[in-house]
This record gives C-alpha cells, structure tokens and sequence, in this order.
C-alpha cells in the first residue's frame, strides 16, 4: 500500500559526497518521523539521522557534521546529504518512515529497500 524509494547511492572517493533520496508513494494519508539507517556487513541496524513532521533533526555521534537530513513534504520525500565520506560509511542505508494510509488511521513502520553506499580510492 505504501512504498518507499531509494536513489543516489553508488561508489564515491574517499572525502567525497553522496546525496540520498527516499521518496514515499501510495496511498498516504499522513507522514510522521522520516529517517535513514544503515548496516554494515557483519553489523546491525543502526539509526543514522531523523527528522520528525516539524523538521527537527537528529544524527548519530559518527556523522554529525558531515551529514545532513531533510525533507519535502509536498514530495514526501527525505534526503541524505553525505559529505567528507570515509571507508567506514560504506554500508547499505535504508529509508524508513512512519506513515498513517488513507484506509486506516493507524501509524505503521515502512522501510525501503537499501542503496548501498561504497567509500574507496
């Protein structure tokens, strides 16, 4: 019913930059927190950054000030602006969003379906 998705991921050099994109499509009635996670091979799931309906923002500790998370609301879609990338950021990232569709008003979890991003010379 509803999905999420991704692009711009790909292969970059290290101190390079990336910028994600995770769009979300169907039958929306509503979107709350919007947010990118990533996993590393051998590594769970972690939260990279989040912003909520009224644009507040949160990063993980390991890309605080070389990332930024945004959002259009008339597009429902979140970007994931990647700067000065090292090795360690390459991961697959994934999109997630909590949205309330127009046939039931309760919130549910959705999640894309991974970009992988590779950082190496």
């Amino acid at each position: 019913q509803v999905q999420l998705v991704e692009s711009g991921g790909g292969l970059v050099q290290p101190g390079g930059s990336l910028r994600l994109s995770c769009a979300a499509s169907g039958s929306i009635l509503s979107i709350d927190d919007m947010g990118w996670y990533r996993q590393a091979p051998g590594k769970e799931r972690e939260l990279v950054a989040q912003v909520t309906s009224d644009a507040t923002t949160n990063y993980a500790d390991s890309v605080k000030g070389r990332f930024t998370i945004s959002r259009d609301n008339a597009k429902n879609t979140v970007y994931l602006q990647m700067n000065s990338l090292k090795p360690e950021d390459t991961v697959v990232s994934y999109c997630n969003a909590g949205v309330k569709t127009t046939t039931g008003n309760t919130r549910f979890n959705y999640w894309g379906q991974g970009t992988q991003v590779t950082v190496s010379s």
